[in-house]
């Protein structure tokens, strides 16, 4: 008796990126950013709108829409026979991509546009911005003591330091090389230098925290294209992804030196067939120079308390053996919510396929993507390779 043969599963691969520039845009709300974004994606995949059948959407705080995906379609002209919002926090970029990847491998979409913009710089107060992103803290044990998303991180930053022996210096690394990186990117929110000494000395937010290990907020937004069809060199294989949850309040985290991050890059890279070392270039998410610290050593990039000698040592800089966050991340690049996470995919899909302009690094072969959202809570990794295969 012969049995019918399944088709194999299509890859699924990027094949285009559009951002607007991160900063300010009075006058501009999140559904013109992210149009414009969207059409930059299409043009770089070589697409028309009738072409998406699938859009993933991501979650505008200055738009707090029911139906965005649906609103969206409607404003930027789409009809696709799926579409999906999604909420996660910094991770959403991450997992609309990952999301994107399983619709197409599963047969339900060809292309799928994953899109997201915010006006959060321009479009909401200071203190309604703090407000809004305070909520991430327990309703009944955090938000009434007037904790904010900085002081979460100072407390998770205190702990850290004390568990592994980093200093405040040594977090002040990252926050050099991210705006070291960003002098490079015309679309970058702050480009002006800085030093260790400038960071140490910058303003007080939540100890052990100061100004410049924080990110800015602001206006801007990304889009990429996922789809089953590869386009030539200009495309990059989603080889591997995988997520991991373990608490959503800061005072649920069991262990500061686990916090997840472990967990969801091994599933993404046993998925891919892939170790730390096959790596060459990173797109980690860099929210505080704490997060990025946490996020190097606890995936394997550097030892527990030696990412900041990864730096000194040129490890991590453009011109370095694993480049990092080549756009500035968010910590100077720019943050405006869940685009601010794409921005590390963007950048990683324009190196691998040689459209960074004066950016451009020896194109990597195989890229590392982390996103977390939260209080380092919601985790999603992503293993890209070059070439349209993994």
């Amino acid at each position: 008796m012969s049995f019918p043969t399944t088709p194999t599963a299509p890859t699924a691969h990027l094949v285009g990126a559009g951002n607007t520039a991160f900063g300010r845009h009075e006058g501009r709300g999140a559904l013109d950013l992210m149009a414009e974004a969207a059409q930059q994606a299409l043009g770089s995949a070589g697409l028309a709108r009738g072409d998406i059948d699938g859009l993933l959407c991501g979650y505008a705080t200055t738009l707090p829409h029911l139906m965005l995906s649906t609103l969206f379609c409607e404003r930027f002209s789409l009809r696709p026979a799926y579409a999906h919002s999604l909420q996660l926090g910094g991770a959403t970029g991450s997992a609309m991509l990952m999301l994107a990847r399983d619709l197409v491998r599963a047969g339900r979409c060809r292309n799928v546009l994953v899109v997201a913009g915010e006006n959060r710089l321009s479009g909401q107060s200071r203190d309604s911005a703090i407000q809004t992103l305070a909520q991430v803290g327990d309703a009944d044990f955090e938000v009434p003591n007037g904790a904010s998303v900085p002081a979460y991180y100072g407390l998770l930053a205190s702990r850290y330091l004390h568990e592994t022996g980093t200093r405040e210096a040594d977090l002040a690394e990252l926050a050099v090389l991210m705006r070291a990186h960003a002098a490079g990117h015309p679309d970058a929110h702050l480009k002006a230098p800085i030093s260790v000494d400038d960071v140490l000395a910058s303003k007080p937010i939540a100890a052990p925290l100061k100004l410049l290990d924080c990110c800015p907020i602001s206006d801007g937004a990304m889009a990429l294209v996922v789809s089953a069809t590869p386009r030539g060199d200009a495309c990059v294989t989603m080889a591997g992804a995988g997520q991991a949850h373990r608490h959503q309040h800061l005072s649920a985290m069991a262990d500061v030196m686990q916090c997840g991050a472990a967990e969801a890059a091994q599933r993404a890279f046993g998925e891919a067939g892939l170790r730390v070392d096959d790596i060459d270039c990173l797109g980690i998410y860099d929210s505080f120079t704490i997060t990025l610290a946490m996020l190097l050593e606890e995936i394997g990039f550097a030892p527990r308390g030696g990412a900041a000698q990864r730096v000194r040592n040129g490890d991590f800089r453009a011109d370095g053996p694993l480049p990092l966050n080549t756009h500035g991340g968010l910590l100077s690049f720019g943050h405006c919510g869940v685009a601010g996470g794409m921005a590390h995919t963007v950048e990683v899909f324009r190196q691998m396929t040689g459209q960074a302009g004066s950016r451009q690094l020896r194109r990597p072969r195989h890229a590392f993507v982390h996103a977390d959202g939260g209080v380092m809570s919601s985790h999603v990794s992503l293993v890209l390779s070059r070439g349209g295969a993994a």
